[in-house]
């Protein structure tokens, strides 16, 4: 099994895509420019030979190498471990519309009837380049094809009466390019947008699959260790309880002390067993205990207060709605381990729990210290498994999980540093996800 973090591997990940797009775009330009090549040349030798129609075929031929030269060249370069960008693809297409513009001159210009190659040219462009880089070769082809109606050798059909076309004829030939241009591009453009936009659509689903594949399996362990636990949790308490009894141990002040705080002990291991189980949704089901959500975040508070009695946290909780909500024990471990975090990063600090309502639908859920804050690195990779400020393995699932159980529940994890100083994280969620069902259905 591969055990390296995550966050190691994403970057090259991110960036080999990229690279082996450039090496495959140029690859087929190299290869259209093959076709290009041999489709000019049987076409000159089909017209000079085959249909006895005068054409300079030396020039041509000589643009024709030009283009082999280039190519040839195209292919040594794409052999290079230096990935292509997008200004070396867009130059290898405007030399592919300048050898087809050199071409069309040599050949009727506008009159030939190879002139709308240029839309092939423009159509590449469209699913190779960037905006920026394709306007470079519509530009390119259109002012080729103006240039073209004004200055090219005829075509000599028929030696006894050259053709001309009329400037009307010429005028809606321009107006059908320019048209084609523009809409073949614009469409093309926003296809392979919609394309992209599907692919990270598609990603981020992969993505959301595989931690919830994670979650889950790392849940079947908690809850099983939770059930193995409560054996000898309970055989423990048992024990406890008759050594309480015991004359030996009643008569000694400091022996009884330390029962009843093993025994306390004892019950916080089956609270947290019990929460294990709720989390998981063996318990939740069978008895929702309801609450307020004043009441709720008080008794966060208290229980977390509780836990770490040499903690400073203040608590803002005014003005919330008085609405009844279901005593969420998911949400309760995800803000107290925000409450751990921040704690752990600020020790000695005063912490403040935040809880605000925005609107009649939000709530606001914010832990702020007075920490060094977060450094730019984890900021960016803030809710990602195994990112732990730690430097401890198999560390950092904390904020992975949190930021999965507020996306489970319809809301959202966020983290910045304070203008002051210290550090916040944001959870934000709507209050359906907490209200019980018929009181949501109505709230909705």
């Amino acid at each position: 099994m591969n055990t390296t973090p995550l966050p190691i591997t994403a970057e090259p990940v991110a960036v080999a895509p990229e690279r082996r797009a450039g090496r495959a775009n140029l690859r087929q330009l190299i290869e259209l420019r093959w076709l290009a090549v041999v489709g000019q040349l049987a076409t000159v030798l089909v017209v000079h030979v085959g249909l006895a129609i005068t054409l300079p075929w030396a020039e041509m031929l000589s643009l024709l190498g030009i283009l082999v030269v280039f190519n040839l060249f195209s292919t040594w370069r794409n052999k290079l471990a230096h990935p292509v960008s997008q200004i070396e693809l867009c130059i290898a297409l405007l030399v592919d519309v300048g050898v087809l513009t050199g071409q069309l001159y040599l050949a009727g210009g506008s009159d030939n009837p190879f002139i709308y190659l240029y839309l092939l040219q423009v159509a590449v462009a469209s699913v190779l380049l960037r905006p920026a880089y394709l306007m470079g070769v519509m530009l390119s082809a259109v002012s080729g094809f103006v240039l073209l109606t004004q200055w090219h050798r005829p075509l000599l059909l028929d030696a006894s009466s050259p053709t001309t076309l009329s400037p009307n004829y010429l005028g809606g030939l321009l107006l059908c390019f320019l048209l084609n241009v523009a809409l073949l591009s614009v469409f093309i453009v926003r296809i392979n947008r919609n394309l992209r936009q599907r692919d990270a659509e598609l990603a981020e689903l992969q993505q959301r699959a595989a931690e919830e594949v994670h979650i889950v399996r790392m849940g079947l362990l908690a809850s099983g260790a939770a059930h193995e636990l409560g054996t000898p949790l309970a055989t423990l308490s048992v024990i406890l309880g008759d050594w309480a009894h015991m004359a030996p141990f009643a008569g000694e002040p400091e022996l009884r002390e330390e029962i009843e705080e093993m025994q306390r002990q004892i019950l916080r291991c089956k609270a947290i067993v019990t929460g294990i189980l709720m989390s998981a949704g063996e318990m939740r089901g069978e008895a929702p205990r309801l609450t307020t959500l004043q009441a709720f975040i008080d008794s966060l508070a208290l229980s977390w207060r509780a836990a770490h009695p040499n903690a400073d946290l203040a608590v803002r909780n005014k003005g919330l709605p008085e609405v009844e909500i279901i005593s969420d024990s998911a949400l309760q471990q995800v803000v107290a381990n925000l409450l751990d975090n921040a704690l752990e990063a600020a020790p000695g600090m005063p912490l403040t729990l935040v809880a605000t309502c925005p609107d009649e639908t939000t709530l606001h859920l914010s832990v702020r210290d007075n920490g060094p804050g977060f450094d730019a690195d984890r900021l960016k990779h803030f809710g990602e498994p195994y990112q732990s400020s730690k430097g401890q393995p198999g560390r950092g699932m904390g904020l992975f999980l949190s930021v999965n159980v507020a996306r489970t529940l319809g809301g959202r994890l966020e983290a910045h540093n304070r203008e002051g100083g210290g550090a916040e994280v944001v959870l934000t969620l709507p209050l359906a996800s907490l209200l019980p069902r018929q009181s949501a259905t109505h709230a909705r």
